[in-house]
């Protein structure tokens, strides 16, 4: 009977590891660097290292091991294989393939967003549900879509970028993927600052944003919090660009649940607050009762996540 399985998260700087029961407990939790230097090349066999090393330190049985699930930041196909992920200097990759033969374990890959989203309906902020979109708000605008307890991945491994659909018609900046007006130019927390910054220079009204020695997303609903006008007029701005976002993609797969991560989910409740509040005006009728909840496993999601996708 197969007792454990491995989550693996790689981010740009850490690997972060997980041994998990298969029933969800965690047994372990470490990290390793990602060595990003030669295109990338030492990143899997680290990965297969400290695998192999945390196998025998907790003296496990390979036959009671289900897999290593693995998130990545970049698009991943239905077979495992990373298309691009140009913040490991990867290109193609065929991740899942490799890892197994490294390892000797079952593998299964995805894209980190949408791992950390199964992690938080696995057992985080949508546990108990088997449909749920998830945000992340951070720099950018992570996102994952799972329909009946299973990542939407696409054609291209592109399902769920939320953060690359177009929000602005007039948007003169470029996003990092090279198109304009993206939501994530304006409901990221660094969006959300530009936003910020723009409703500052228009206006002489006073404002507690404008002592902040750099305007972020955290000064905005700090000013929420405190009644200041010009804030409440910014976080009205940004819900209702992301809540009509939402509205959109409710639409197409219907969640139980929205789980808003990431940074910006720090403030709590008001963030919520604001998207539903627009959400619920432009939503689909048979989706307006969709719930909100904050995202409750933090860093810890994409382990989860990948832990859960080698369950599956």
């Amino acid at each position: 009977m197969k007792k454990y399985c491995f989550g693996i998260d790689i981010g740009g700087t850490s690997v972060k590891c997980g041994l998990f029961q298969t029933d969800g407990k965690v047994v372990d939790k470490w990290e390793i660097p990602t060595r990003t230097e030669d295109n990338g090349s030492r990143i899997l066999p680290d990965v297969a290292e400290t695998i192999g090393k945390k196998i025998k330190e907790k003296n496990l049985n390979p036959e009671e091991v289900a897999g290593a699930g693995i998130g990545v930041p970049g698009p991943v196909d239905g077979e495992g294989n990373v298309t691009m992920a140009v913040n490991l200097h990867w290109g193609f990759v065929p991740l899942a393939k490799e890892l197994s033969e490294m390892t000797g374990l079952t593998v299964k890959a995805g894209n980190d967003a949408n791992v950390a989203a199964l992690g938080e309906m696995w057992m985080g902020g949508a546990a108990g549900s088997s449909n749920v979109i998830m945000v992340t708000l951070g720099t950018g605008i992570g996102g994952g879509i799972i329909v009946d307890g299973k990542i939407v991945t696409g054609a291209h491994g592109a399902g769920g970028e939320i953060g690359h659909s177009h929000a602005v018609d007039d948007m003169e900046e470029t996003c990092n993927c090279g198109n304009k007006g993206c939501l994530e130019q304006v409901a990221s927390a660094t969006g959300i600052a530009r936003l910020a910054r723009k409703k500052l220079a228009s206006t002489d009204r006073p404002s507690v944003m404008r002592k902040a020695p750099n305007v972020s997303a955290k000064t905005v609903f700090d000013g929420v919090k405190a009644g200041d006008d010009l804030a409440i007029e910014v976080a009205e701005e940004f819900g209702e660009y992301l809540g009509k976002a939402l509205a959109i993609f409710a639409s197409v797969s219907d969640p139980e649940v929205f789980v808003i991560g990431g940074g910006v989910s720090k403030a709590g409740q008001v963030v919520l607050d604001y998207i539903r509040k627009y959400y619920e005006k432009y939503a689909f009728s048979s989706c307006k009762e969709a719930g909100f909840a904050l995202a409750k496993l933090g860093n810890d999601a994409g382990i989860y996540g990948a832990a859960k996708l080698v369950l599956e």
